[in-house]
């Protein structure tokens, strides 16, 4: 029987081997998150107490609970014709932040005015992975965390006994992500908050000779630094994983690079980053991200939202 993967046996070794297969990371609802109906181009959630209704173009189905359950929502997103741009319509009173907790860490939920709760539910799928690859280390791995946002990921991360380096190029996230460490009670762990460019850190880290054991990356689409520094993912991706790989020590055990853009795919994803850690060996597995409604919904149905690819050791 041969092996299910390529590059075919044989084939000169050019990186770690990819997962034949791509894989669907299905986020299912937590006691503090349930997507509880889906369609018309948008989706109801719940986060802890709260209900809040957000625009989603591919829910192109109908929804299956009745349109006053809808109604009633705490706060309802109405977009304009910019991306991500638009303002919250409110049901009632509803608090700036509320707290939220997902496994062992707490967390600010709020409403930002680009549409998003200052965190992504679907990424719970890639924190559950990352808490077991940094509990199963030895010793305490170092992390580094790459436009790291609100800090979710460097918490798990931190939780599980990493040392991790976060960094952001927003003074804002940087400040809600450590409000999330003193809330969680994490405030007292080896977290470096660093609000700079990524590349422009990563270039500094290579020169001095920094080693990390585990490297997240989740960039968006397009960003500024604080000085002024333009990021666009498709010119500048495959330079920051080239850096991420020369900072990977040798006896690195992950990196996770995630991407939402309607133009990539986890199989693009996973082949720049086995082109980039050549000689590396391991496996490189790849696929989307999805939200799966409630069971209580009947047949739960799926939104696929991001895209990754994650080397492993």
């Amino acid at each position: 029987m041969t092996d299910p993967s390529f590059p075919p046996p044989g084939a000169p070794k050019a990186g770690p081997r990819l997962a034949a297969e791509p894989t669907t990371l299905r986020t299912l609802p937590w006691s503090d998150y349930a997507l509880l109906d889906s369609g018309g181009g948008r989706k109801l959630e719940r986060y802890g107490r709260l209900t809040v209704v957000r625009p989603e173009p591919q829910c192109f189905w109908s929804p299956r609970l009745p349109p006053e359950v809808w109604d009633a929502a705490h706060a309802v997103f109405d977009p304009t014709d910019e991306e991500d741009d638009g303002r919250w319509r409110l049901n009632g009173v509803v608090p700036d932040t509320w707290p939220l907790t997902w496994g062992g860490v707490r967390f600010k939920g709020r409403l930002t005015s680009f549409r998003h709760m200052a965190f992504f539910p679907e990424q719970a799928a890639n924190w559950a992975w990352l808490e077991h690859r940094v509990r199963a280390q030895a010793t305490p791995p170092r992390v580094l965390n790459l436009f790291g946002y609100t800090g979710v990921a460097s918490l798990v991360c931190a939780a599980a006994g990493a040392a991790v380096t976060h960094v952001d190029a927003s003074k804002k996230a940087i400040g809600w992500a450590r409000e999330n460490a003193e809330l969680a009670g994490l405030a007292d762990r080896p977290v470096r908050w660093i609000c700079e460019d990524a590349r422009r850190y990563l270039a500094r880290e290579v020169k001095r000779g920094s080693r990390y054991q585990g490297i997240i990356l989740d960039p968006p689409k397009y960003g500024r630094g604080p000085a002024g520094e333009v990021w666009r993912l498709f010119e500048d991706l495959s330079e920051l994983v080239g850096l991420c790989a020369e900072l990977l020590a040798e006896d690195a055990d992950f990196l996770l690079l995630n991407a939402y853009a309607a133009r990539i795919s986890g199989l693009s994803l996973a082949h720049l980053v086995s082109g980039a850690l050549v000689d590396r060996g391991g496996v490189v597995d790849w696929g989307e991200l999805a939200l799966c409604e409630d069971e209580a919904a009947g047949s739960p149905r799926e939104i696929g939202l991001s895209f990754f690819a994650r080397w492993r050791r």
